[in-house]
């Protein structure tokens, strides 16, 4: 059964850079069936898809987060990680990685999720 984990600072100033990894376990994130993917809840409101790396290495952003997004992948730990630049306030929220199956276009799998908070 494949197991997400996020991790990262919990505590990022403003203007600079959030940077979470998510390790995966009991499945391979290039297997040709899932892609892998960022989503957020700030606190009071709903979540929200950030963006997505595919089996391949291709990556979709969302169009309102794309200027301030990266989402890389580093197949020899079976990880991939998110960047996003320049945060404020309003990028505080929990941070979930989530497992994305092809065929039903659905998240079938996710981390438990991790508080990111911009503060000075």
């Amino acid at each position: 059964q494949v197991q997400l984990q996020e991790s990262g600072p919990g505590l990022v100033k403003p203007s600079q850079t959030l940077s979470l990894t998510c390790t995966v376990s009991g499945g391979s994130i290039t297997t040709n069936s899932y892609y892998w993917s960022w989503i957020r809840q700030p606190p009071g409101k709903g979540l929200e898809w950030i963006g997505h790396i595919r089996h391949s290495g291709s990556t979709y952003y969302s169009p309102s987060l794309t200027s301030r997004t990266s989402i890389s992948r580093d197949t020899s730990k079976n990880q991939f990680t998110l960047q996003l630049s320049s945060v404020t306030p309003e990028d505080t929220a929990v941070y979930y990685c989530a497992r994305g199956r092809y065929a039903q276009n659905v998240l079938d799998a996710w981390g438990q999720g991790a508080l990111v908070t911009v503060s000075s």
